[in-house]
Formats: C-alpha cells, sequence, structure tokens
C-alpha cells in the first residue's frame, strides 16, 4: 500500500486531500473507492489487498476525513467539493476510466459524477445507497454526526463502534480491531478522538436535508453497468427502492448480504468476492 496526497482548491481556499493505492502503478484497469460520511480510506485496506494482484486500487479520504485536511469553512463539506476532490485525484493517477465503488455518501458522489456528460466512470458500484434516501433513517445518522467524543484506550473507541456501527454486520473480533484503529487518531493530550471533522455535520443543519430526497432523475441518466450491493435489514435503501433500482435506468445487478444493515463492511471473503467477480 502506497499513501500519496493532492492539493485541491475547495471554495475558502487549497486543502489537502490524502490516498491510498495498491497494485501497479500502470495498472490499466483501476478501482476508485470512496468511503461512507464518518468514514476513511482505511475500510477500504482488505478489500483492496484482495484485489490488488488483479488491478489498481485507490481509496480517497475525502476532506474532513482520515489523513486529509479539515476545511475551515464547514458548509464546504458538500457535493461540489467532494466531486472536486475526486476528479482532482483522478487527474493525479492519470486514469482516464475507472470503475467506482462508492460507501453510502461515496456512492451517492459516484451516481452524480456518472450521470455527468463524458463521465470517467466506466463501472459503478454502489454499496447500500441510492436516489432516494428516507427522512428518518438520514435524522438517525445525524443525532450520531458531529460528536467531539474523547477516549482514554483503542478499547474505548471499539466499544463505542461495536455500538454506533452495530447495523454494519461486522462479525470478526479481529475487524472490530481493525476499525478501532483506522477510526481514531491522538487528539494532543493524551487521549484518542475520532478520525473525522465534527463539522462534516453542517449538511445536516438545513431542515430540508433531514426531510429525505429522491433522485430518480439522476438514476435514469446513468448509462454505465451498476452494481447494488445492499445489507438485507437496511433502512437507508429499502427493498422496494432497491428492486426498482433493478427495473429503471441502469438497471442495476443486486447482491443482498444477510446479517447486514447499513452498510455493508466490505471485509469479509464472502462480501469482497461478490465485488471481484463482478468486476473480472
Amino acid at each position: 500500500m502506497r499513501q500519496d496526497h493532492v492539493q485541491i482548491l475547495a471554495s475558502h481556499g487549497f486543502a489537502r486531500v490524502a490516498y491510498r493505492e495498491w497494485g501497479r502503478a500502470d495498472h490499466p484497469r483501476v478501482l476508485f473507492c470512496v468511503h461512507g460520511l464518518t468514514r476513511n480510506a482505511a475500510d477500504f485496506d482488505l478489500l483492496a489487498a484482495a484485489l490488488a494482484p488483479h488491478m489498481r486500487v485507490v481509496a480517497v479520504d475525502l476532506p474532513g476525513r482520515g489523513d486529509s485536511d479539515w476545511l475551515p469553512v464547514k458548509s464546504d463539506y458538500a457535493l461540489p467539493t467532494y466531486l472536486n476532490a475526486c476528479t482532482t485525484v483522478l487527474a493525479r493517477l492519470n486514469a482516464g476510466r475507472v470503475d467506482w465503488l462508492g460507501t453510502s455518501l461515496g456512492g451517492l458522489i459516484g451516481m452524480s459524477m456518472a450521470a455527468l456528460p463524458d463521465s470517467p466512470v466506466a463501472r459503478l458500484i454502489l454499496n447500500d445507497i441510492g436516489p432516494v434516501m428516507p427522512g428518518e433513517p438520514l435524522r438517525r445518522i445525524a443525532a450520531g454526526v458531529g460528536q467531539s467524543a474523547t477516549f482514554a484506550s483503542l478499547d474505548e473507541v471499539e466499544a463505542y463502534l461495536r455500538l454506533a456501527m452495530a447495523s454494519f454486520g461486522v462479525r470478526e473480533d479481529q475487524h472490530w480491531r481493525q476499525l478501532a484503529r483506522s477510526s481514531s487518531r491522538p487528539d494532543g493530550h493524551g487521549r484518542l478522538r475520532l478520525h473525522y471533522d465534527p463539522g462534516i455535520a453542517q449538511v445536516f443543519s438545513d431542515p430540508k436535508v433531514l426531510q429525505g430526497a429522491e433522485m430518480w432523475p439522476l438514476w435514469e441518466q446513468i448509462r454505465c453497468p451498476v452494481l447494488l450491493l445492499r445489507g438485507a435489514q437496511s433502512d437507508l435503501l429499502t427493498a422496494a427502492d432497491a428492486q426498482a433500482m433493478t427495473e429503471r435506468g441502469p438497471k442495476a445487478a443486486l447482491v443482498e448480504f444477510p446479517g447486514c444493515g447499513h452498510a455493508p463492511p466490505l471485509m469479509e471473503a464472502a462480501q469482497i468476492a461478490v465485488v471481484r467477480d463482478w468486476l473480472e
């Protein structure tokens, strides 16, 4: 695994955006991975290690997450900034066409990118996200974002995540430990804090956001092949909406993972195999 960064221009200045890369730097096949709202590029470590012999895999830390800079103006944590960040990383990679894997927010960015004319997205994998976002699960997510909690130890971080991320369906103790490590960093005062800027919660300050949204016109504009992954107990992507995504627009192929809600972690071998087999 290699790590690097680029400078992007957000609305109020430049910011450093970090990314991770696996596999041959000159491999013609590129899988571009984008994480969820409060997550980071390390979520794809296991998947990337499994796929690296077959392709170049890149995972980005969106602004305000992981090793990327926190933005001074919190309203800049929005889709235009995220699209700019991903486009800038793609330009640095010199990747003309990519396969895109996006979890939750990363999938929304991917849908927005794939729907544009002359999009670089050749194939799209959406992990538990679609063009309909019901208000109730959005309000639940909003209630858990923006906390400035600190922890005395990695054990405390893990205990917190086991509650906060219970719907992900993580089963292995080693995976919980890996998530605890990648989700925290020293706070400079002898404790640990979560690995994201609490200011990303700014997006939920608009009451209209918490009412939910439907973006079927965006979905209808996507022309590339789509694989849709769904946690069988997900409330953010309902079974009815997932089924509709197989019948409308690009008519996605649908795979559901039992024992998962929002969103499948893509850490287990069986889940990784679904992604690998579809890409191959």
